[in-house]
């Protein structure tokens, strides 16, 4: 915890990208924590590849945290490369994603952008950290070496209310490889 928050610390003014699941929540608190709330804003894609529960969440927790709040559209449909969804649909996401969060960084000054991943993501496939490297986004989790049982568990001494949610990666992560990307197949997705 020591060394997360020296990364965090050294960073002054941040934007985090906050789905609103556990490791964001928590890296969103410790940011407020740490540098107070007017040097941190939360930023959270709004597609339909997140459900409407899951937004409204987001948005709850940050207004819990007192802390700025910005909806970023995006339109992962629209892109071919993320709806053909090849191995590289992460990739795709990520970038249309990160591409608006720099904009955004850029236009209040803000250096760094910070995600969620933590040292437990090492070890999986995620084409969607070669988009964070473009846009240097950093990840003070992995960096501090912070695995997913700590964060649940420093998250449940801070009394976060994600502290136990389940993993809920985006909906189009059901959906197979080579099988095309629709608002039909996330809305059948969403309500199952």
């Amino acid at each position: 915890m020591d060394s997360l928050k020296a990364i965090i610390t050294s960073c002054e003014r941040v934007i985090v990208a906050f789905s609103g699941g556990v490791d964001s929540s928590f890296l969103l608190r410790v940011c407020v924590d740490v540098l107070g709330k007017n040097n941190v804003i939360a930023a959270t894609g709004a597609s339909e590849t997140y459900t409407p529960a899951e937004l409204e969440f987001a948005k709850n927790t940050a207004e819990e945290m007192n802390v700025r709040h910005l909806i970023i559209r995006t339109d992962e449909i629209g892109d071919e490369e993320f709806a053909s969804n090849t191995r590289l649909r992460c990739y795709h996401c990520k970038k249309n994603f990160y591409s608006k969060l720099r904009e955004k960084a850029d236009a209040e000054n803000i250096r760094f952008i910070l995600d969620g991943t933590n040292s437990d993501d090492k070890n999986d496939y995620r084409p969607g950290r070669i988009a964070a490297a473009e846009y240097g986004i950093l990840s003070p989790l992995m960096d501090a070496g912070i695995t997913k049982d700590e964060i649940r568990l420093y998250s449940k001494s801070m009394n976060l209310k994600s502290w136990d949610r389940p993993a809920n990666p985006c909906l189009a992560s059901r959906v197979p490889y080579g099988s095309r990307i629709t608002c039909e197949k996330l809305d059948m997705i969403a309500r199952a």
